[in-house]
């Protein structure tokens, strides 16, 4: 545990219950003022349990919360809140249809006798947006922030409620590079001021480069304390899985075969521009690129999720005709959408149903669903995907982050696709649950299937491609083989900062 004098929170043996379900088995926890502790463990762990408790969401059924010196019960968010605690969702709670200084004194509103004090808001905004280096406008209609943005409104809110603590879980999701360097270095302000922030992450390597302890929980144990410097990434790893991973990056290759999927001269207004590529059986094909360059709409455009102007599609040597997705379904493509949970599940309906709504036209006579042909399909993928689920009619809302992403895999390995295309396959999965997803990526390939996958973690994309085609605002700007993918050259293509044509680094095409 954490030592010293001055602990602003002590966690003390909490246990939390739910029906079937022991998901925090006394747990401890120390938090210096001033300190960045991070909260590591793999989906399932605890991690949104414990911070609940923190915030006062659940109550914990045993042990003890101490903060500031005295014992505190929180009964709901405001109490917490009231106290000295603020979390910061990964899924923000916000109001977009509000203003920038709406939002950041919402509930707290400053009040001049019965009405509210506009102007000493608009100045107090003003001067939190200023701290945190945020040119927005106290008055700008939330909806119109990009999600960075709105990420600062929430750090804004919490230095208005003159938080002690800060919670943040998974606060780099959506952001990028640029954005993230400046969320880092408001935490170390913060911490210079004395405020301590609890990150959660599944970015192991941020856990190092912001926090200055980690604190590792798994299948709702605490493990460890740790100093970050007294740690390695293998050894964090192996605290949070229970072993050792052989490989953080499982890599099988596969000799090449026919081609899978041909893209000629696809446009779709200036979002995509003249883009033209193949994918391979027995490939993994990386696209990479900043966000905004046009990656998620390229994987849409190719689905027949949204329209296309002009370009031409060719699947295993036919050109086929992709207007939608089910045209997209029926030539043998399959897509796992970056958001899983808004567009890729059906979050309140079992896992069954999940895992077969996209063969439902062949498990169906005169309107009803074969039901015993539907469980023994959904069988077999739970036991071929080792998706961890108590029976089939669980709910996938209460399913692991990576457990629901091998649901949306199954359903659409039961469509047996020619070519997976996967958008962020590994956001927000631990560690362990990403390899387990690396390693069905290597099985599809290995049996002659073709994926196409956008990963904006580069490590990902280097160590799991074969090929790497590299989208700078809205067009190819190169494609590069396995062997000489680098870090400095996917970079370079990205950013429209090399002299390169596509031809001159064209690759194994």
């Amino acid at each position: 545990m954490t030592n010293g004098e001055n602990i602003l929170l002590d966690v003390r043996g909490v246990t939390k219950r739910f029906p079937g379900v022991l998901a925090l088995n006394k747990v401890d926890l120390q938090v210096k003022a001033g300190e960045v502790h991070a909260v590591v463990g793999e989906n399932g762990a605890g991690k949104s349990t414990l911070m609940k408790i923190l915030s006062g969401v659940y109550q914990a059924d045993d042990g003890e919360v101490i903060f500031k010196g005295e014992k505190v019960a929180f009964a709901n968010p405001r109490q917490a809140q009231a106290a000295g605690i603020t979390t910061i969702y990964q899924e923000l709670v916000q109001i977009p249809l509000l203003s920038v200084m709406e939002n950041i004194f919402l509930g707290s509103e400053i009040m001049r006798g019965p009405f509210v004090n506009w102007p000493e808001m608009r100045r107090q905004s003003q001067v939190l947006l200023d701290r945190l280096r945020l040119d927005v406008d106290p008055d700008e209609q939330l909806s119109n922030l990009g999600v960075g943005q709105a990420q600062m409104i929430e750090v804004a809110k919490a230095l208005h409620h003159k938080a002690d603590l800060i919670i943040m879980d998974e606060p780099t999701a959506a952001l990028s590079l640029r954005e993230i360097d400046n969320l880092f270095s408001i935490i170390r302000e913060l911490k210079a001021s004395g405020v301590a922030v609890i990150y959660i992450s599944h970015h192991l390597e941020e856990a190092f480069e912001v926090c200055d302890t980690i604190s590792v929980l798994r299948d709702g144990e605490y493990i460890g304390t740790y100093s970050s410097e007294s740690l390695t990434m293998d050894e964090l790893i192996r605290l949070m899985v229970g072993r050792a991973l052989d490989e953080q990056f499982p890599k099988v290759n596969i000799p090449r075969g026919d081609e899978l999927l041909r893209i000629e001269h696809l446009n779709q207004g200036t979002r995509l521009r003249d883009i033209s590529f193949s994918a391979y059986a027995g490939e993994v094909l990386g696209i990479a690129g900043l966000v905004g360059a046009g990656r998620t709409e390229l994987l849409r455009a190719i689905f027949g999720a949204d329209p296309i102007d002009s370009g031409d599609i060719y699947i295993a040597g036919q050109k086929a005709e992709v207007k939608n997705p089910r045209d997209a379904m029926q030539h043998g493509l399959g897509l796992l959408t970056e958001d899983r949970k808004q567009q890729g599940l059906m979050l309140h309906r079992p896992t069954r149903e999940n895992i077969t709504v996209t063969i439902l036209d062949h498990i169906t006579r005169f309107g009803l669903v074969n039901q015993s042909q539907e469980r023994e399909i959904a069988s077999r993928y739970v036991d071929s995907m080792s998706i961890k689920v108590a029976d089939l009619e669980q709910l996938v809302q209460n399913l692991s982050g990576g457990n629901q992403q091998k649901v949306v895999l199954s359903k659409w390995m039961a469509i047996q696709p020619k070519v997976l295309i996967f958008d962020e396959p590994t956001r927000g999965i631990d560690v362990g649950a990403k390899v387990e997803i690396y390693k069905l990526i290597n099985d599809f390939v290995a049996q002659g299937g073709a994926v196409i996958m956008v990963s904006s973690e580069l490590p990902e994309v280097l160590a799991i491609s074969d090929r790497i085609v590299v989208i700078h605002q809205g067009r190819v700007t190169g494609t590069v083989a396995r062997e000489q993918a680098t870090q400095e050259k996917i970079m370079e293509l990205a950013t429209g900062s090399t002299d390169e044509t596509y031809e001159d680094v064209l690759a194994g095409e």
